[in-house]
């Protein structure tokens, strides 16, 4: 099939691979612009954009769909379906009605759960033991469009967002390529999602990773997994950050007061207060300093008290 293909970030890369390997004609790859990136801050190109050039494939890199000149572009293409995988935008009607057969999105939710841009991190945060991916048709909503297809996954409590996202990815694209040609066919229903089950994610900010020690260690513990690799969980020390990579819950009733040292765990980590039970501090990060084991932090503090989370 003619495919007009639209993704940025690394964990799409398999959707594309995935397309080209299958035998279909990719017409375009639409991904986003260049971007500063790493403490040089050098013009960096997405992923996808170098997937594509090594495959000789079209590449587009506009600021935005909304441009007139993008639309006949991309119409010029003449595609006869379209995929996206974390493209980085919403698309709009104009864009929607240019494939016959139109969008196919890979979101790696279990659709309605989860919807908008960080499904991953929303299932850690609420504790799901099952996640997965869908297979869906875009309308011009926020991941309502019907769906085509699902996988179900096991959600470990040792899942971490990044390399869960990718796992979901590639279940994603082999679940794409076995869809697109039932659905082509005319094989595949699709079934309207139960908009009343739906919950929505938001976009994440730097705020959210900081940690509220009077939140219980439960959510605290998540949060080190769920906002992994940004915007990590962090504290603060003496004014200096300390993001807390990894972490444990120590069931306690100490009534000391959220984000004190209360002492050391089994393992010789350090044991912070929560507001519910405690938190093994098991792998932490200092500012300005390589990530190390919390019982090597706790051996290099120098104090009779410790009291996490005053910036």
């Amino acid at each position: 099939m003619r495919v007009l293909f639209l993704g940025s970030p690394s964990f799409a890369v398999h959707a594309l691979e995935a397309l080209i390997a299958a035998g279909h004609e990719i017409v375009g790859v639409v991904t986003q612009p260049d971007r500063p990136a790493g403490r040089e801050r050098r013009l960096t190109p997405p992923p996808v954009k170098v997937a594509a050039q090594a495959h000789n494939l079209p590449v587009l890199q506009p600021e935005t769909l909304r441009d007139p000149v993008v639309i006949d572009a991309l119409s010029a293409l003449q595609p006869e379906v379209g995929v996206v995988a974390a493209y980085g935008e919403i698309l709009r009607r104009a864009v929607l009605q240019i494939p016959p057969l139109g969008y196919l999105n890979i979101h790696p939710s279990l659709l309605p759960l989860y919807r908008g841009p960080t499904p991953v991190a929303g299932a850690i945060l609420a504790g799901e033991t099952v996640t997965g991916v869908t297979i869906m048709l875009l309308d011009p909503g926020m991941d309502s469009g019907p769906i085509l297809a699902q996988a179900v996954v096991d959600l470990p409590p040792t899942a971490r967002t990044g390399p869960l996202t990718d796992e979901l990815f590639r279940i994603g694209a082999q679940l794409l390529v076995e869809t697109l040609p039932r659905y082509a066919r005319g094989e595949i229903e699709p079934r309207p999602q139960d908009h009343s089950r739906a919950t929505v994610t938001k976009m994440l900010k730097k705020e959210d990773g900081r940690i509220d020690w009077s939140l219980p260690a439960i959510v605290i513990e998540r949060m080190t997994r769920a906002y992994d690799p940004w915007p990590s969980a962090y504290t603060f020390w003496r004014g200096q950050s300390l993001r807390i990579i990894s972490a444990a819950v120590v069931a306690n009733e100490s009534t000391a007061s959220p984000g004190t040292v209360i002492g050391r765990s089994e393992r010789g980590h350090p044991l912070v207060q929560t507001g519910s039970d405690a938190l093994e501090l098991v792998e932490v990060q200092p500012a300005s300093r390589r990530a190390m084991s919390g019982s090597a932090w706790l051996a290099g503090i120098h104090a009779d008290t410790i009291q996490l989370g005053n910036g």
